[in-house]
C-alpha cells in the first residue's frame, strides 16, 4: 500500500489533469459533489486509451489520441477528455466537411448538428450553449423600425408600466426615439385611466383628461409633457390616500331647512347634482358646484326613506307605504306605484329590475321595462320582521331585517337560497357586492360575509350605537351610525384574518350632530346626511395647504422613477 504523501501527491496530479471545464460542465451539484467527493478520496483512477494500455506508456505515444481519464466511485462515474493538439490533417477534413455542409439543404445541416451534438458529452454542451447564447440574442426594438415595423416596437413597449418605460428610455437613443414618437407616455396614462376610477376621475378633476384619447398626434401635446404630467398624477394619488388615511379633508355643509320635522333619510349624488329625501315629505335637488337648491319635488305624504337615480328617473320609498316614480329633469311624477302595506324602507334597480322592502316584512321584485311600465313580478315572504334593506345582482338578491337575518334568495328565480347568522341584533344596513356582503347593526357591530358559503369573514367593533348606513368599494368601507360618527375601515385588511382587529379602522370622522342616517362615497370624497338636517360633503381631493403642512402617514405606494 502506498504512503498518504504518494497518495496526495496522485491527487494533486490528477485534479491538475482535469480539465476545468469539467466542473463548469456538471449538469447540478450532485455532479459536481460526486466528481470533488472521487478525487478528495483517491479513488481508482485508471488510463483508458484505444489501445487499453497504461498512463506510463501513454507518455511515449503519438500525441494524435485523446487521453480519458474516468473517475470511480463504485456508483457513477465521470470521463473527461484531455485534447491533444490537432495535426494538420484536421484542416483539411475540416474543410471538406464544411464544402459538404454549405451544398445540404437547411433541415439536412440541422439534422446533422443535432447527431453531432449529441455525440458530444456534457462539457461540450456548456461551451456550445455559451456560443450561441449571443448569437440569439437580438435588439428587436431596434431591429423592427429598421424593417419599417415601428408600430409592432411601440405596441410591445406599450405593456411596460412606468418603471421598466424609464429603463426602457436609458438603453439606446433608438429605443428613446421609439417611445418618444410613439407617445407611450400618454399610452401609459391612458390605459390607467379607463382601467381605474381613480385615475378617471383624478383626470376630470384636474382637468388634463383634454389631453388623452386623441386620434391624431398632432391634437396634443409632445411626449414629454406627458412624461412630466405622470409623477405629478402619481403625487396627485399620494396625497389622496395621504388625505383618507390621515382624515384630511375640506368640509362643506348644505343646511336643508326643512319645514316641518327635521331630517334627511337618503341621497344620491353624481358630479353635478345631489339629490336627497327628507324627513318632511319633499324630495330636494341641490347644485354640487354652488350648493344651492334647483328643485324641489313634493307628493308623498309621508318621509321620504329612500330613492334611487340615472339619467332618466328618480325613484322614491316614502313611509306613506307608496314607491313613485320622477323625470329626473322636470321632476314630474310619471308613476305612482302601490303594493305594500306599510313603509317602503328601501328600493334598488337596475337592468329593468326592481326590488322594494318594507316594513311589512315582504320583498317585492318588479320588472321595470319603462317608467310607465312597471309590474309586479313577485312577493318574496320569509323575514319574521320589518325588511330594512335589499341589494342585488344578476345572481343573488340579498335581503336584511330587524329579525337579525340576511337572506339569499335567486334573482333569476326567486327562490330562497340561505340564511346568514351571526348579528345579535336587528340589521339596519348593508352592501352586496361580487361574494361579500358587509352588513351593519343595532348590536354596533359591522360584519362582513362571503355570500356562497354564508360564513362571517370579520366583525368589526367601534361604533358606540347603532350602524344605520354602510358603502364599501375595492379599498375601504365607510359607515355611519347613530353616534353621529362617520368610520372609514381598510377593506383589504378586514379581509386579512392575520390583521389585528386595532389596525382597521383608519380615521373616525366627526363633524354631525345627530343620528347620522346615509352616506355614499368615491375615490375623492363622502357625502352624508343626518338627523342633524344637513348633508356634509368629505373633500379629500382639494384639501387647504394648512392641513396639508400636516405629518402624513403611510400610503398606497406607487413607484416613478426620474431620468
Amino acid at each position: 500500500m502506498e504512503p498518504d504523501s504518494v497518495i496526495e501527491d496522485k491527487t494533486i496530479e490528477l485534479m491538475c489533469s482535469v480539465p476545468r471545464s469539467l466542473w463548469l460542465g456538471c449538469a447540478n451539484l450532485v455532479e459536481s459533489m460526486c466528481a470533488l467527493s472521487c478525487l478528495q478520496s483517491m479513488p481508482s483512477v485508471r488510463c483508458l486509451q484505444n489501445t487499453s494500455v497504461m498512463e506510463d506508456q501513454n507518455e511515449d505515444e503519438s500525441p494524435k489520441k485523446n487521453t480519458l481519464w474516468q473517475i470511480s466511485n463504485g456508483t457513477s462515474s465521470v470521463i473527461v477528455s484531455r485534447k491533444r493538439p490537432s495535426e494538420g490533417n484536421y484542416q483539411k477534413e475540416k474543410d471538406l466537411c464544411i464544402k459538404y455542409f454549405d451544398q445540404w439543404s437547411e433541415s439536412d445541416q440541422v439534422e446533422f448538428v443535432e447527431h453531432l451534438i449529441s455525440r458530444m458529452c456534457h462539457y461540450q454542451h456548456g461551451h456550445i450553449n455559451s456560443y450561441l447564447k449571443p448569437m440569439l440574442q437580438r435588439d428587436f426594438i431596434t431591429a423592427l423600425p429598421e424593417q419599417g415595423l415601428d408600430h409592432i416596437a411601440e405596441n410591445i413597449l406599450s405593456y411596460l408600466d412606468a418603471r421598466s418605460l424609464c429603463a426602457a428610455e436609458l438603453v439606446c437613443k433608438e429605443w428613446q426615439r421609439v417611445i418618444s414618437e410613439g407617445m407611450l407616455w400618454k399610452k401609459l396614462i391612458e390605459r390607467m385611466v379607463r382601467t381605474d376610477p381613480l385615475w378617471k376621475g383624478l383626470s376630470e378633476r384636474r382637468g388634463w383628461d383634454q389631453y388623452l384619447f386623441k386620434n391624431r398626434p398632432t391634437d396634443g401635446p409632445p411626449n414629454s409633457f406627458y412624461r412630466s404630467l405622470y409623477p405629478k398624477i402619481i403625487q396627485d394619488i399620494e396625497t389622496i390616500e395621504s388625505n383618507w388615511r390621515c382624515g384630511r379633508h375640506n368640509l362643506q355643509r348644505i343646511q336643508c331647512r326643512s319645514e316641518n320635522s327635521k331630517g334627511v333619510y337618503c341621497l344620491q349624488y353624481d358630479d353635478e347634482k345631489i339629490i336627497s329625501g327628507l324627513r318632511d315629505n319633499s324630495i330636494k335637488i341641490w347644485d354640487k358646484s354652488s350648493l344651492e337648491c334647483l328643485k324641489v319635488l313634493t307628493g308623498h305624504t309621508g318621509s321620504v326613506l329612500c330613492l334611487q337615480y340615472d339619467e332618466r328617473v328618480i325613484v322614491t320609498g316614502s313611509s306613506d307605504s307608496t314607491v313613485r316614480v320622477w323625470d329626473v329633469n322636470t321632476g314630474e311624477v310619471l308613476n305612482t306605484l302601490i303594493h305594500h302595506n306599510e313603509a317602503v324602507l328601501h328600493l334598488r334597480f337596475s337592468n329593468g329590475l326592481m326590488v322594494t322592502c318594507s316594513k311589512d316584512r315582504s320583498i317585492a321584485v318588479w320588472d321595470m321595462a319603462s317608467a310607465t311600465d312597471i309590474t309586479l313580478r313577485r312577493v318574496l315572504v320569509g323575514h319574521r320582521a320589518a325588511v330594512n334593506v335589499v341589494d342585488f345582482d344578476d345572481k343573488y338578491i340579498v335581503s336584511a331585517s330587524g329579525d337579525r337575518t340576511i337572506k339569499v334568495w335567486s334573482t333569476s328565480t326567486c327562490e330562497f337560497v340561505r340564511t346568514l347568522n351571526g348579528h345579535k341584533r336587528g340589521i339596519a344596513c348593508l352592501q352586496y357586492r361580487d361574494r361579500l356582503v358587509v352588513s351593519g347593526s343595532s348590536d354596533n357591530t359591522i360584519r362582513l360575509w362571503d355570500i356562497e358559503c354564508g360564513a362571517c369573514l370579520r366583525v368589526l367593533e367601534g361604533h358606540e350605537e347603532l350602524v344605520r348606513c354602510i358603502r364599501f368599494d375595492n379599498k375601504r368601507i365607510v359607515s355611519g351610525a347613530y353616534d353621529g360618527k362617520i368610520k372609514v375601515w381598510d377593506l383589504q385588511a378586514a379581509l386579512d384574518p392575520r390583521a389585528p382587529a386595532s389596525t382597521l379602522c383608519l380615521r373616525t370622522l366627526v363633524e354631525h350632530s345627530g343620528r347620522v342616517f346615509r352616506l355614499q362615497f368615491d375615490e375623492f370624497q363622502i357625502i352624508s346626511s343626518s338627523h342633524d338636517d344637513t348633508i356634509l360633503i368629505w373633500d379629500f381631493l382639494n384639501v387647504p395647504p394648512s392641513a396639508q403642512n400636516e405629518t402624513r402617514s403611510p400610503s398606497r405606494t406607487y413607484t416613478y422613477i426620474s431620468r
